[in-house]
């Protein structure tokens, strides 16, 4: 699962980082909020661990734009302050915030509270999922390019619903064996070749998205698309 964690105290923030990596999330670090929104745009988190007092726009000023969002709105968010007063609580639990934690907390006590709150969330899964003509309908186990329908193997699929769910995350052939095939797959990473050679083929001249990283792996990029005048 994937943590964003806003908090402008470099200390505190690698603490989190390093914390919540040790115990097996994927975890990324902001602090302001410029580029916080500049990476959620694209990449969506499971969780969000968010500071109140930060420079420039605050974590309140942030929450509110987050719950006002459909994009984002349905993302769990733990509050986080030095303050510790009632007043602060309220408001942030009452703006849509999962939950609450006061300033100096401890890393398992965190730990805790964000699992917690995952559980508790279940975060639900979009119904579509886009880039540029590309459209899946997760509902319907249907994807669409420039409005024609292609028809994927299951294995296809999976794959095309990881990249559309991590675009610009580059992927190992190994961690594409393990989320797609699972870890008790066994067989070599040529298999990942042919499925991915197989997906470009279908989605056309669009599959070029499927950017191929020499010795590394994968990552599909965002398309932008021409804006009609």
């Amino acid at each position: 699962m994937k943590i964003y964690c806003v908090e402008d105290e470099e200390e505190i923030r690698n603490l989190i980082i390093y914390a919540l990596t040790s115990v097996g999330y994927e975890v990324e670090g902001f602090s302001e909020s410029a580029p916080f929104w500049d990476r959620i745009k694209d990449n969506q988190p499971d969780l969000i661990l968010l500071d109140i007092m930060l420079p420039g726009e605050d974590g309140i000023a942030i929450l509110k734009k987050l719950k006002a969002s459909e994009k984002y709105e349905n993302i769990p968010v733990i509050m986080s302050t030095a303050k510790g007063t009632e007043y602060d609580k309220v408001i942030g639990l009452d703006l849509g915030a999962d939950d609450y934690l006061t300033k100096p907390f401890g890393m398992m006590e965190m730990i805790s509270r964000i699992k917690a709150v995952l559980r508790r969330s279940h975060k639900t899964e979009k119904v579509q999922l886009k880039n540029g003509p590309i459209i899946m309908n997760l509902d319907r186990h249907q994807v669409e390019v420039n409005g024609e329908k292609i028809i994927l193997t299951l294995k296809e699929f999976d794959l095309l619903k990881l990249f559309l769910n991590n675009i610009e995350i580059v992927f190992t052939r190994d961690q594409l064996l393990d989320q797609i095939w699972g870890m008790d797959y066994v067989g070599e990473s040529r298999t990942v070749d042919v499925h991915v050679g197989t997906l470009r083929t279908k989605l056309g001249e669009i599959g070029s998205c499927i950017e191929t990283l020499r010795g590394v792996g994968y990552r599909m990029v965002k398309i932008v698309e021409e804006e009609n005048i």
